[in-house]
């Protein structure tokens, strides 16, 4: 049986060679590349790209949708983990377990673009509840997000790994960052949570390689009817039951606490996303665990190609 041919359009990046490394359990693959000299001749990738039967893009947004616009041929199928096209349409949006059609979709495909980082802590959250009127539409939805700084990318990751003395202090404490409020994370936040106005957002950075925590607030005044963290805990549960990449943790989680604290990375090296509950009557937080280059990135690109391919989700990802 002829392999499918796979070509990562910037494998040399943080995303891209991950997801080389693995692809390397799928045996009925072949990765195809440029040698160095070409990989950004644009007649090569061209050619290229209508040569393989899935391209995936680890390109900053401008050159993924180049790579996007080359594709003439049908057969050629194509995975963006780039946010050039997270809210385009015809493009599947990568989270197989949003809701009970996702995953079909992303099967059937031949244009899938994966979620953001952030936004698919934010999306996991938040949008079983939207969809079950537990949040409304309308509501004034705030998302903190603390994040590893290899989200982003070899120029931050040099500077975090090369500094030492007195040019590392100003790195050790969390630097929030996207204090314009334009992060490129919103639109898709607000178009797939199914919002009507995009969420007040604060990334922030912290000074460790990869792992996340985005964390939503829930005001109970605010929501259409009472609710408990229970409630939002079991329509969560029941939502994400029986997945095997997004699991709610118990409603009492202390045991799931270092002394009290919540550790940023316990999902990291897996396609895991945590999704804990805590607060009281008036207020309830929710908070996402995952780690930004696996679930959050190169874990949810190749969970999206073994759908495409009609394989096990977790091939790859174990």
């Amino acid at each position: 049986m002829a392999k499918h041919k796979i070509f990562i359009d910037g494998r040399e990046g943080t995303t891209g060679l991950q997801i080389q490394e693995r692809l390397q359990a799928h045996a009925e693959l072949e990765l195809c590349e440029l040698p160095a000299p070409m990989r950004k001749d644009a007649a090569a990738r061209n050619t290229l790209i209508n040569e393989v039967d899935f391209v995936i893009t680890c390109l900053p947004d401008a050159a993924a949708r180049e790579s996007a616009s080359m594709i003439a041929n049908p057969r050629t199928r194509l995975i963006d983990p780039s946010s050039a096209h997270r809210v385009s349409p015809g493009f599947a949006y990568g989270f197989p377990e949003l809701n009970g059609r996702q995953r079909e979709l992303i099967g059937s495909s031949s244009r899938v673009s994966v979620p953001g980082c952030h936004a698919t802590g934010a999306v996991a959250a938040l949008a079983p509840l939207v969809a079950r009127n537990l949040v409304p539409r309308d509501y004034p939805a705030v998302v903190h997000s603390l994040t590893g700084y290899s989200g982003g990318g070899k120029s931050l990751i040099a500077k975090y790994e090369t500094a030492t003395g007195q040019a590392h202090e100003p790195l050790r404490g969390p630097r929030p960052y996207g204090l314009a409020l334009k992060h490129k994370h919103l639109p898709e936040m607000q178009h797939v949570v199914g919002l009507d106005y995009a969420p007040f957002f604060e990334p922030v950075v912290g000074d460790f390689y990869q792992g996340m925590l985005v964390s939503v607030p829930l005001f109970t005044r605010l929501l259409p009817k009472k609710v408990t963290p229970r409630d939002v805990h079991e329509v969560l549960a029941a939502h994400y039951g029986g997945e095997r990449f997004v699991v709610v943790q118990p409603l009492e989680s202390d045991a799931l606490l270092e002394e009290g604290y919540l550790s940023p990375t316990a999902c990291n090296g897996t396609n895991r996303l945590e999704l804990f509950v805590f607060g009281h009557e008036q207020q309830i937080l929710l908070v996402a665990r995952l780690d930004n280059l696996g679930k959050g990135a190169s874990g949810a690109a190749v969970q999206c190609l073994n759908s495409m391919l009609g394989l096990d989700e977790g091939v790859g990802l174990a």
